[in-house]
């Protein structure tokens, strides 16, 4: 049985934005804690492990322990927030906790238009160079910690995909990446100041988007030298959801895949950023990779050698959050007789982002407290492109979640 610091004391949250999910988030929690909601689709509040709940099996924090706070380029505090995203419903869910939500008021953010081109806002810092962000938002930590009688701290990012990177010599060390700070190197996204300056505080980091962020050999190193729990990339919400639980089935039963086909439609914020085409390149990776890894093309090819993956993503505003998953499957049974399923998702992307952030900030602070650093794969179970880990079998994931739990609980 591994030694677990016990959870005493406040945990405070802090999001990097304050928008659909990290509102939803904050408001979710608010209800649970006042006996207005149930909190549905969260492992650590509802889940079993051999028949124990999981808050009864490891010592995980209380909700009532959590202190809410966040950066964001929009300068709405999170009842406003909440009301201009149009998740919840207004006097049934967001009025009752107004008082709370209003108190919620987004520092502001190290914002940079060249990275998310579809946004721009006011509330943003106005240091000149990446190395004064950083320290920026170090003191940020530092000042919310204090200034909330905080025991502990996990930073999550729950803002928009930024355009697509790929890892560059600024990434490949510490040494280099603060080098490249220094520099002002446009390799290092704002995503990546958040996890620099937290990682630099001894703050688990969390990356809810596709963005590169700390799957570089740079944070995972000061992820180290710092003994913090990192974790990402991407909420597994929607359609990867589906499919990495269709994947597998397909996998079991040995039935061959000539395609699928995926779409959505969406009409939020994530929507309009996805509009263009160098945010939604680093998205489609992230959920694009998902069946070579389930299927293993190469140790089955008569089955997964040439199958065609196409993924899609259209901006529509009238469906605001609640978003549409579309995906045509044409797989290949006995004797090489074509069939097909078809799935429509008709589902709301904050509303399944919600519980996964929860479950996300106890689990990394239950690694903290047991001295777990770098990245924490037995999260992979959240994540549409996981870091240090091919597997993306939902169910193996659960399986790997689980096992980590009982080695936890000895």
């Amino acid at each position: 049985m591994e030694t677990i610091v016990p959870a005493t004391g406040k945990l405070g949250v802090l999001t990097v934005g304050l928008g659909a999910v990290a509102s939803t988030f904050i408001a979710g929690v608010e209800l649970v804690r006042q006996g207005l909601a149930q909190p549905i689709g969260s492992l650590t509040q509802l889940g079993t492990v051999d028949g124990a709940r999981i808050r009864d099996l490891v010592p995980l924090a209380d909700l009532d322990q959590l202190v809410f706070g966040a950066w964001d380029p929009f300068p709405d505090n999170a009842y406003e927030a909440a009301l201009r995203c149009g998740v919840l419903d207004r006097y049934v869910h967001i009025e009752p906790i107004a008082a709370a939500l209003k108190e919620i008021e987004p520092m502001p953010a190290a914002f940079d238009q060249a990275y998310v081109r579809r946004l721009d806002g006011t509330n943003v810092k106005s240091k000149a160079t990446k190395r004064e962000l950083a320290e920026a938002i170090r003191a940020d930590i530092r000042g919310f910690k204090a200034a909330n009688a905080c025991d502990r701290l996990v930073v999550i990012w729950c803002a928009s995909t930024e355009v697509y990177l790929e890892p560059s010599p600024a990434h490949e060390s510490l040494k280099a990446f603060e080098a490249a700070l220094d520099a002002d190197d446009q390799n290092i996204p704002p995503s990546m100041l958040y996890a620099y300056a937290a990682l630099k505080e001894g703050v688990p980091f969390l990356n809810g988007a596709p963005n590169l962020t700390t799957d570089v050999p740079a944070m995972v190193e000061l992820a180290h030298i710092n003994q913090v729990p990192i974790g990402g990339k991407d909420f597994k919400t929607g359609q990867t959801l589906v499919k990495t639980a269709l994947a597998p089935m397909l996998k079991t039963r040995m039935l061959g895949l000539a395609g699928w086909y995926s779409t959505n439609i969406l009409g939020n914020r994530d929507g309009e950023v996805l509009d263009d085409p160098d945010s939604f390149r680093t998205k489609e990776r992230s959920k694009l990779g998902v069946l070579e890894h389930i299927l293993e093309p190469e140790r089955h090819p008569e089955l997964y050698g040439d199958f065609h993956h196409q993924v899609r993503i259209n901006y529509y505003p009238p469906r605001g959050d609640q978003k549409e998953g579309w995906d045509n499957i044409d797989i290949v049974g006995w004797l090489g007789y074509p069939m097909q399923i078809k799935v429509d998702f008709l589902c709301r992307d904050s509303i399944l982002a919600a519980p996964l952030v929860l479950d996300l900030v106890l689990f990394t602070d239950l690694a903290q407290r047991a001295g777990r650093t770098g990245v924490q794969d037995w999260l992979s179970f959240y994540f549409k492109d996981p870091q240090a880990t091919s597997e993306h079998d939902l169910f193996a994931q659960r399986a790997t979640l689980e096992n980590t739990l009982r080695g936890l609980r000895g």
